[in-house]
């Protein structure tokens, strides 16, 4: 009864006309952010706001797809109240999956295109079916239209574990990503409610989680949704959204997620063993280096090369930064903090470099060459190498810099080479520096080019830059032939016999 009444008050309170001289939160989803019994996330959340400052309305609903929630004249409903200065959280993914045609028939099309299925339904009517991110996107510029702020979420997790770690990659883990890529394309923010969530879980154990799931393993309780709705919050501050000035007492009490514990980054095992930084781009680390998509950088397999019992090798390249980001950021910091005397960093960028100042990715661009010129207060490719190379000296540890690998791309029957640019450059500095370096430009490609373009593809998840696990597993072996190659340097000390 008591459950009943609250779960019915919060309905009561979500749903209430809104005070239209403030903002308004609109939550649409499925069940694990709608109202009712089967409490989600969207109902406790409104405690986290002041309602003296904005408005919170639970639109989620119970069963829906991205697709169904458009087709039922759910999100026509949110659209017309919808005004500027407005905010919408929009998750879906647990009901998008299965063949469209198939009942229920709300699944929708995979991937994030402009593909679309036109099917005959029962009711004698053609429906045409869009992919999972074509809905999302539309919901985030029809938001954008009005003058109102999207912000794209991830799925929350289902309570199924495997080896004390969370479901993440498998289950709606695809929608996931696909939601992260539509929120990117579109310049909305991503929150990833995924693995936050499951970080969260996983310190708090199986055992713990579990009575959170009275009834499946989808749907939460009161104090599951409430802990998720946290989460949330705690991800909006973390994200620095706009969002949190309209926090109420209680929302101002949640922590804000850390940046670095938002990205899932390994640290040392054994502090007291030398450890070996690994730092760079998605070739290295792609997303949270767990093969999401069948990517793989290098960074991972190359751990079968290293002897735990030697030296710790941590892999804190990320995907998306160039040179430029990764100084920048707080993610070059967070490695020095760690870095102590006898330590090694392996740098690797180039992928996401180019580009102009001025066009789409103009954030993480730098300037190209090796020299001293600076515009708008960016430097050049060269220029961010040489503080990677003179901080890690000043720790006491030792740079290793390698070209960036190359791409699958052919040109008269060999891979093209980045000898004319990043490759160059990142020789050069390596030179200038007297740093150890590994041509991995020059050195897989040659493999690629003695493999040649039928066997070489089968290596590749994507058309042309990331590898799955066994091109991945490939270029770590020649990371580590390189390695092995560094006669200036005691690095090789800590590689396995094999």
């Amino acid at each position: 009864f008591v459950t009943t009444l609250l779960g019915a008050t919060l309905a009561f309170a979500q749903n209430a006309a809104p005070n239209p001289s403030r903002p308004t939160v609109f939550v649409v989803g499925d069940s694990t952010a709608s109202n009712g019994d089967r409490l989600g996330w969207g109902d406790p959340i409104a405690a986290y706001f002041d309602s003296s400052k904005i408005n919170v309305l639970n639109r989620a609903r119970a069963g829906r797809s991205a697709r169904t929630f458009l087709n039922e004249g759910l999100w026509d409903k949110v659209l017309a109240d919808l005004k500027s200065s407005d905010y919408v959280l929009i998750q879906f993914g647990h009901n998008d999956g299965g063949a469209p045609d198939q009942p229920p028939a709300r699944g929708d099309l995979p991937g994030i295109g402009d593909e679309i299925q036109s099917l005959a339904m029962p009711d004698g009517k053609t429906e045409v079916v869009h992919t999972f991110g074509w809905y999302i996107r539309k919901f985030v510029t029809d938001s954008k239209a009005k003058g109102a702020h999207a912000i794209v979420l991830s799925p929350t997790v289902r309570n199924i574990w495997k080896e004390n770690k969370v479901e993440r990659g498998t289950g709606s883990g695809r929608f996931g990503k696909w939601s992260q890529q539509v929120a990117d394309s579109e310049r909305v923010p991503f929150l990833d409610a995924t693995n936050i969530i499951a970080d969260a879980y996983e310190k708090m154990g199986e055992e713990q989680v579990r009575p959170l799931f009275p009834i499946d393993h989808t749907h939460t309780n009161q104090a599951g949704a409430d802990l998720n709705a946290s989460l949330i919050v705690a991800e909006l501050k973390g994200m620095r959204s706009p969002l949190a000035q309209f926090l109420s007492d209680k929302g101002q009490t949640v922590a804000a997620v850390p940046d670095l514990a938002r990205l899932h980054l390994p640290e040392p095992a054994n502090e007291k063993l030398p450890t070996v930084f690994l730092i760079g781009d998605s070739t290295v680390r792609n997303g949270r280096g767990d093969g999401s998509d069948g990517q793989w950088g290098w960074g991972e397999p190359l751990a079968q090369w290293f002897d735990p019992a030697k030296a710790n090798l941590v892999n804190r390249a990320l995907g998306g930064l160039s040179s430029r980001t990764f100084y920048d950021g707080v993610y070059w910091r967070r490695v020095l903090d760690m870095m102590k005397p006898g330590d090694f960093v392996i740098m690797q960028f180039g992928h996401n470099d180019g580009g102009s100042l001025d066009g789409a990715q103009g954030a993480r661009v730098s300037l190209p060459g090796v020299g001293d010129e600076t515009q708008g207060g960016v430097h050049t490719f060269g220029w961010y190498l040489r503080q990677f190379v003179a901080e890690t000296r000043a720790n006491g540890a030792t740079p290793v810099i390698c070209s960036l690998v190359p791409r699958k791309i052919w040109k008269d029957g060999k891979i093209a080479r980045n000898s004319e640019d990043y490759g160059k450059w990142a020789a050069e500095v390596a030179r200038s520096e007297n740093t150890a370096f590994i041509d991995l430009n020059e050195d897989i490609a040659r493999e690629y080019d003695r493999l040649g373009a039928e066997k070489v593809e089968m290596l590749f998840a994507d058309e042309h830059t990331h590898t799955n696990r066994a091109g991945a597993e490939l270029n770590a072996a020649i990371v580590a032939a390189g390695v092995r190659s560094l006669r200036a340097i005691p690095l090789a000390q800590f590689l396995t016999a094999q």
